[in-house]
């Protein structure tokens, strides 16, 4: 009889972890997911046509499994790039009105391809473009003028003569990184923007996770190697992750990869129970042997027994349904664990206020950002996607705008409460006020709110071994993906925590270290 996998998440970690059990085992997969949705954070919201990504998800790895994973199941698709752009109006022009209707056909079951898209990000301060990662070019120079490019310069060389002696907090790594004036020109702003914190309050973990290869050194040699050496191969792997220039795409956004990955789960026998709430895991001695879950349809409470138990949710809610038997340390530190929370107000326009000034031919003029970072002072809006520029065929209609905002919260904070048409108001306000857009060219508008999207290195963040020693001790638990390891993973560190996790139980390893190093070493994981 064949064992099973209880799995708790859809997300690029839980459909990881099942579609590797079913491609390499005769271990069958249940998954549990609380929302009505696959993908998790990864999800494409449809909109009347129009599809919003939640936070921009690149496909890129500098792993070669990862990049190879995703090709299986959506194929590059090959483009003339220069007639690219006059093939994606023409195709809207064509067949927008019916393979994009909602009520139509859907194209994400008979067009599953990846693109590759150019990556251009932006910052956009005091009311100008810079580019991402910040580059000592013509324009960089004037739009910050000639007295804070010299304290850019002096305090950058001063922490270089005189670095930080002792790296404890996010604040102390950036100064080490990029001197103080850079820092509080570019990184302070927009990073307590998206925590809600200070920056002397978030310990230095944050920063050597996710910004660990980049310096001011790297984005200068990689501004002079651009100017002589075009890198042609989308692997990139001798760029660093922060400053590569391609990446791949799904044609209808990352939902139609998670999609797409969850038919094939359930074509080979796996199952994905939705709007399911786990209310209770079940464990004798070292062993997991149980859940127990609510069906929110019909509120039936059901229980399912397993031989090994993924879990992608979040730790808080994971200690909460292991009950009673939990040591009080452990739920002391989970109940301090923090979290911050994501809203996007997606705004279809006829146009923006801003243009393209750039050499980077566009549709329509329209600015060639994927996202831009927003660092004013006097908006709370943390970044802007243009979907347009993910993929045309985001958009239902080609002509128009479709945009995404991004705020960053807290669950239960005064813009997590406001009204849904108060907050949309209040967004269109924000973006006519920086004079990215005209108020009046918005056609339609819609809101998202996801909770726990980010999990926070701070909090009881700093103790969070001793709920990692207590989980690991269970030998059929496995903690994969963000939530579920409390870790800010990118979508495909995530997924290999989960391909890890299979390979250990094929492997009969007890261990769980190889799963927790990934995407933690001071050499960038990826590049291993």
């Amino acid at each position: 009889m064949s064992k099973r996998a209880v799995i708790v998440g859809a997300g690029p970690a839980g459909l990881t972890a099942a579609y590797e059990l079913l491609t390499k085992t005769d271990i069958i997969p249940v998954i549990i997911e609380k929302s009505n949705d696959i993908g998790g954070i990864s999800k494409t919201v449809n909109y009347k046509g129009n599809r919003m990504d939640l936070g921009g998800h690149r496909f890129f790895s500098k792993s070669d499994l990862i990049m190879k994973w995703w090709q299986d199941i959506l194929p590059l698709q090959g483009a003339d790039s220069k007639d690219e752009i006059q093939k994606e109006i023409n195709y809207h022009k064509k067949s927008a009105s019916v393979s994009l209707s909602p009520d139509g056909p859907d194209p994400e079951k008979t067009d599953r391809v990846m693109l590759i898209r150019n990556r251009l990000s932006r910052i956009f301060f005091i009311r100008k473009f810079f580019d991402y990662p910040v580059t000592l070019n013509v324009t960089t120079l004037t739009n910050l003028g000639f007295s804070r490019i010299m304290k850019i310069g002096l305090t950058y060389l001063r922490i270089k003569i005189f670095p930080v002696r002792k790296i404890e907090s996010l604040e102390d790594f950036f100064i080490s990184r990029f001197g103080e004036e850079l820092y509080k020109t570019f990184f302070k702003d927009y990073t307590e923007k998206v925590w809600g914190v200070s920056c002397s309050e978030i310990p230095a973990d944050w920063g050597k996770q996710r910004v660990k290869e980049l310096s001011v050194t790297r984005a200068l040699l990689h501004a002079l190697k651009a100017i002589f050496v075009k890198e042609k191969s989308i692997e990139q792997k001798n760029t660093d992750t922060s400053l590569i220039e391609q990446f791949l795409y799904p044609k209808y956004g990352p939902g139609q990869m998670w999609e797409t990955v969850a038919e094939i789960i359930r074509e080979k026998g796996g199952t994905i129970l939705l709007n399911s709430d786990v209310d209770k895991l079940i464990f004798s001695g070292k062993t997991v042997t149980g859940i127990e879950y609510s069906d929110r349809a019909t509120g039936l409470k059901n229980s399912l027994s397993g031989d090994y138990f993924f879990s992608s949710m979040p730790v808080k809610d994971l200690i909460k349904a292991m009950g009673e038997n939990v040591p009080a340390a452990v739920k002391e530190i989970s109940n301090g664990l923090q979290y911050r929370d994501f809203i996007t107000v997606g705004l279809l326009l006829n146009k923006l206020k801003i243009t393209n000034e750039t050499k980077i031919q566009t549709l329509y003029g329209l600015v060639p950002d994927n996202w831009i970072y927003v660092q004013e002072r006097d908006v709370k809006v943390g970044r802007l996607q243009i979907f347009n520029n993910w993929s045309p065929y985001m958009v239902s209609d080609i002509e128009k705008v479709w945009i995404g905002l991004e705020y960053f919260c807290n669950e239960g904070d005064r813009m997590w409460s406001m009204k849904d048409d108060e907050f949309i108001k209040f967004a269109i306000n924000e973006l006519h006020s920086i004079e990215i857009i005209d108020k009046g060219e918005v056609i339609d508008s819609t809101i998202i709110r996801m909770s726990k999207t980010y999990p926070a290195y701070f909090g009881t963040y700093s103790q969070f071994n001793t709920i990692r020693e207590f989980t690991d001790n269970f030998e059929n638990l496995f903690l994969v993906g963000r939530n579920g390891m409390h870790k800010y993973n990118n979508q495909d560190h995530s997924m290999l925590t989960a391909i890890t996790a299979v390979n250990n139980i094929i492997m009969g390893k007890v261990s769980k270290e190889n799963i927790w190093e990934i995407n933690t070493e001071e050499e960038y994981h990826e590049e291993k």
